[in-house]
């Protein structure tokens, strides 16, 4: 126990002449190894020197340090109390800490609040009629300024709460509201924000899986139904981590939501869930710009399709780099506009220009006619480059729809030399790389269709793809064709993987390698299923069910 403070008698004799002289004084080498101490000479944690001439009849150094208590003066009865500064405590430790990590959850709100498009009122506090505190299980907290009318419209949760009737009660405007033990004040806040948003889904393009899994919980509490659907919009749609199957299992099933689609989410891990309702499919792209082209539209307009055109190879990829440049500046510039002046009917009619122009050279190639058969290569490298800018402005969807049913043309495909087809697969590829990525999102019939009429031309073309394409990425084409086979149900991923897995072993190196995939849907298939102890026991029940 620590000694009482000094009272103010025994602080006024602290200046009194020197004591007298029963009170020890300290031998000189003992002194001079105190001052070096404290000068910072010496290291406190270091032992102490040896014993080194023990007949001494003086203590040693060791002596008095072992013994240090009985080397103190006496200085108890002159009234004079030295008080030790007790070593620090860990509970002393955590204000601190707490302050930091309130500072560290102010600055990510800030730049969550910094983030919303010109015009949004999110956080607006000279527009706001509530103020809305929440608060953490672990003591953080946060206060934004929200509106009341915007809460009512989008949750039944805050309809219920912040009612009419409640709203006349309040006497004073901003309304306080406070919600306390929140898992998580920052998913909390971004799905608030997300009820100022027109675009739900692009707005989650950004996020990873662990992030949406958050806003749907708060969604789902809060009874937020836009926010349920494009959560699991997402999550049906977006590739996962294998690590990422089992919390996504959990989070669906712990908050019931098969009534919403959870069902056709759960499909992708499971073989045994019933068939259920299927979200009705919506455009990912945003809205468009509307109104006419303005002169900055016309001029790029005229850029991209004199690049179309373009007969010199080398300046047409040069120009394809610097076109796509002014467009991503133009569009960075506008806000974050999709395409910036460029509208995205002007974009996907230039696609359509260049589809229609491919779809016949095919047809010629096809019927023996190869004298512009290399227009072939020309127009499928045009729609790549297309896609590239789509899949750069998230509104990719409407050209994989469209590039999935060409039927015809996959059917025409083994008519034409590989030589001059093998860039159509390179449209494909890009395809599977942003279904892969995530950043193309498309209903589940979208991308097996899409499988289904240009896989096996893929598998055709791969090869050369992979002799003549230089700079060609083989791996991140492997790795997006897996992962775009693994967001589909765990039944049509098994017939894919085996068929590739008979292609594999014949064709070699000119089959692409999607081992990890196949491994993936195995586990997910067999051996995640086979080690749940509680397998069997379901089985063995829906066994007697039926035989009864």
């Amino acid at each position: 126990m620590d000694p009482p403070p000094a009272s103010s008698s025994a602080a006024s004799s602290y200046a009194t002449p020197p004591q007298p002289s029963y009170a020890p004084s300290y031998p000189s080498s003992y002194t001079k190894f105190n001052s070096a101490l404290n000068a910072g000479l010496l290291n406190p944690m270091s032992p102490p020197p040896l014993l080194l001439d023990k007949t001494r009849s003086s203590p040693t150094l060791f002596d008095m340090m072992a013994n240090e208590q009985d080397y103190h003066p006496r200085t108890a009865a002159a009234g004079v109390h030295s008080i030790p500064a007790p070593p620090p405590q860990p509970h002393q430790l955590q204000p601190a800490r707490s302050m930091d990590r309130q500072m560290l959850l102010q600055d990510r709100i800030a730049d969550l609040i910094g983030s919303c498009s010109p015009g949004n009122q999110f956080n607006d506090a000279d527009s706001s009629d509530v103020r809305l505190t929440l608060s953490s299980k672990d003591g953080l907290s946060v206060t934004l300024c929200v509106h009341r009318h915007i809460l009512v419209a989008h949750s039944r949760f805050f309809a219920a709460k912040l009612s009419d009737r409640w709203s006349k009660q309040q006497r004073t405007l901003p309304h306080i509201v406070e919600i306390s033990d929140c898992d998580d004040v920052e998913v909390y806040a971004e799905t608030l924000r997300l009820m100022y948003c027109k675009d739900l889904r692009r707005r989650l393009m950004r996020e990873d899986v662990n992030k949406v899994l958050g806003i749907l919980k708060v969604s789902a509490a809060i009874v937020f139904d836009a926010g349920v659907l494009s959560c699991l919009e997402y999550l049906e749609a977006a590739p996962w981590a294998e690590d990422d199957d089992e919390k996504v299992a959990a989070l669906l099933t712990q908050l019931h939501l098969e009534n919403s689609g959870a069902g056709e989410v759960l499909k992708r891990v499971s073989l045994e869930l019933a068939p259920s309702a299927v979200v009705a499919e919506a455009e990912v792209g945003g809205s468009c710009n509307g109104g006419n082209s303005s002169g900055g539209e016309e001029v790029l307009l005229r850029l991209l399709q004199v690049v179309l055109e373009g007969k010199d190879e080398k300046a047409r990829r040069e120009m394809k780099g610097l076109v796509s440049k002014m467009l991503r500046e133009n569009s960075t510039s506008r806000g974050g506009a999709i395409g910036g002046d460029l509208r995205k009917e002007s974009l996907y009619s230039a696609c359509n220009g260049c589809l229609s122009l491919l779809c016949e050279q095919f047809v010629r190639a096809s019927e023996g006619d190869h004298s512009e058969v290399a227009q072939i290569a020309r127009q499928a490298d045009n729609l790549h480059w297309m896609l590239d800018i789509l899949v750069e402005r998230q509104i990719a969807e409407e050209f994989l729809r469209t590039w999935a049913m060409q039927t015809e043309l996959a059917a025409m495909h083994r008519k034409v030399p590989a030589i001059h087809r093998y860039e159509v697969s390179r449209v494909t590829a890009r395809l599977f790389v942003g279904v892969g990525k995530g950043q193309i999102f498309v209903s589940k019939e979208a991308r097996c269709q899409l499988l289904s009429t240009w896989l096996e031309p893929f598998y055709e073309d791969f090869g050369w793809m992979r002799r003549a394409c230089k700079g060609l990425d083989r791996h991140l084409i492997e790795d997006g064709l897996a992962n775009t086979i693994l967001t589909l149900p765990l039944a049509t991923q098994q017939e894919i993987l085996l068929a590739w897995f008979n292609r594999f072993l014949n064709s070699g190196e000119d089959c692409p390698n999607i081992q990890r995939g196949f491994e993936v849907w195995w586990r997910r298939a067999f051996w995640k299923r086979n080690s749940e102890p509680e397998q069997p026991s379901r089985l063995k029940i829906t066994a007697i069910c039926e035989n009864s």
